[in-house]
């Protein structure tokens, strides 16, 4: 109807998640600050970090303006899934995006999150992968100009990994709905770009605190599947730049264990439960932010 207005978006949080990386925190932060829509609060869910990631912290909230929040809690190994739902639980919105305190977002990106929440519904973003050597060459104003998604930029310094991810840097909104129309990569939770109800992630209790790395991610998307929380694809709408780096603790015993919680979690149990013609396998884990079984 003329003179309608649009809905007012969601309160919301953004989760960053860090380990003893302050200058990319730093240039990611930056990031945030350029945003098109600015209503939001950044939670920092920081795994042990040393003493000069809080300080840089301190440092950005008053270069920037920005509401940061600083959960840390004790460097005892790889506990990303714990000091994450520790941040969801201390969130203050009611929508939430889950990022990497590495994945430098474009101006648009908490508004594209906003403008596509949807009750029962939890969207998947995407990333421009970057080399590795063109990390220290970012600046600020870099950052703050958003030259990191403009193609003559990166070109000039071969920065794209790839190819594919040219397609994310359209600054067409209709060109890149196609395309996340089109793409046949299946919408997931991304550690590195995703984005749901806060109340949705409490629903199916966080993520599951014996996982470490890798698809400890994918793990949480699939229990919201089977809660009922269907995928938004937005891989060419919401898009961040991440510079590829070594994972030094990425361990195959640890790589099988979580394979296998996650194959218990796509495991529909007996007897079977049925929604809609479809079969849904576990929905809750109970080393999660509440430890134990669902009550109520």
């Amino acid at each position: 109807m003329p003179g309608r207005r649009p809905p007012k978006p969601p309160s919301l949080s953004v989760i960053l998640s860090t380990y003893n990386a302050p200058d990319e925190l730093e240039l990611t932060l930056w990031g945030y600050s350029a945003q098109t829509f600015s209503d939001f609060e950044v939670v920092i869910a920081d795994d042990g970090s040393g003493p000069e990631t809080g300080d840089r912290i301190e440092h950005m909230r008053a270069a920037t303006g920005l509401a940061i929040s600083h959960v840390w809690q004790e460097d005892d190994g790889f506990r990303k899934c714990r000091i994450l739902n520790r941040a969801i639980d201390a969130a203050g919105g009611d929508y939430l995006i889950l990022s990497d305190g590495d994945c430098i977002p474009r101006d648009d990106f908490v508004e594209t999150h906003a403008s596509l929440a949807r009750r029962g519904h939890f969207i998947s973003g995407g990333r421009v992968r970057l080399a590795n050597a063109v990390g220290p060459r970012i600046a600020r104003d870099d950052v703050l100009a958003g030259r990191l998604f403009e193609e003559p930029w990166l070109a000039e310094r071969a920065a794209v990994v790839r190819g594919r991810d040219w397609n994310k840097l359209t600054h067409s909104g209709r060109r890149a709905a196609w395309l996340d129309r089109l793409t046949t990569t299946r919408a997931t939770w991304n550690g590195h770009n995703a984005s749901a109800w806060k109340s949705d992630l409490l629903r199916v209790n966080g993520f599951d605190e014996r996982m470490t790395y890798p698809v400890e991610d994918r793990e949480l998307g699939e229990r919201l599947r089977n809660a009922g929380i269907r995928p938004i694809q937005a891989r060419h709408r919401a898009v961040c730049a991440h510079v590829e780096h070594d994972r030094p603790w990425l361990d195959p015993e640890a790589q099988a264990s979580n394979e296998r919680l996650r194959a218990e979690t796509r495991s529909v149990p007996k007897p079977l439960r049925v929604f809609h013609g479809f079969t849904r396998g576990r929905d809750w884990t109970e080393h999660g932010i509440h430890k134990g079984p669902r009550t109520g």
